[in-house]
């Protein structure tokens, strides 16, 4: 949560040793859920904070819009339960976007994306769900190849931000107005379409999928 992105520094010739940036000085781990189609389009964070409870000043001043869902548990990590409550999420956020009975969502092959419930629950309503192939995401995932890294890279501006405004401790209350902003900046039309234009996807582009790109596996 408190992460400088890294990132090239420029310093005099004469100066010795490595130059470093100042980080802040505390680490809590924050898990985002995020999903995007081919049209360039994002449905609202799934944000999972650590904690026991959920306490609302984490962002009562951030302006959040009210359809950013905000979760805990006690490391900041995704569950089967965590996961069953994203897809719910999934599903109030796309519903009325398909044209479709059925909608398409494309996952990786964490284990709460393959859970008795959450599969019930993709039946119940319609949802397919298509595994990737394991170790292919930074290949295959477009968050992964053209979203997340510059999404990444805007919100430790944010953070650096607040370290030469002398905030040194990033807590939940500074990570959401940081976090909202940095996704308010990246996670638009023209960067969600690159990013599957990326993975060969839309349009499709078998030369980007070729098998030697994919590690051999016994």
């Amino acid at each position: 949560m408190g992460v400088i992105a890294s990132g090239m520094v420029v310093t005099g010739a004469e100066r010795r040793g490595k130059p470093k940036s100042v980080q802040p000085g505390n680490r809590e781990w924050i898990t985002v859920i995020q999903a995007i189609n081919a049209e360039g389009q994002a449905i609202p964070p799934f944000i999972i904070g650590a904690g026991q409870y959920h306490l609302a000043n984490w962002y009562r001043e951030s302006s959040l819009p009210g359809d950013w869902a905000i979760a805990t548990t006690q490391n900041g990590w995704t569950d089967n339960e965590m996961g069953l409550e994203w897809l719910k999420h999934f599903d109030r956020s796309t519903a009325k976007r398909s044209n479709s009975r059925y909608r398409l969502l494309i996952l990786d092959g964490h284990e709460s994306h393959h859970s008795v419930d959450f599969e019930r629950y993709c039946k119940e309503n319609k949802i397919i769900t298509l595994c990737m192939p394991p170790h292919s995401s930074h290949l295959l995932q477009p968050l992964d190849v053209g979203c997340f890294s510059v999404l990444k890279q805007a919100y430790g501006r944010e953070i650096e931000h607040l370290i030469r405004c002398s905030i040194n401790h990033v807590s939940k209350t500074e990570f959401f107005p940081a976090f909202y902003a940095a996704f308010q900046a990246t996670m638009i039309e023209e960067n969600i379409k690159a990013a599957f234009r990326g993975a060969g996807l839309v349009p499709l582009d078998p030369e980007l999928l070729e098998v030697p790109r994919f590690p051999l596996t016994s």
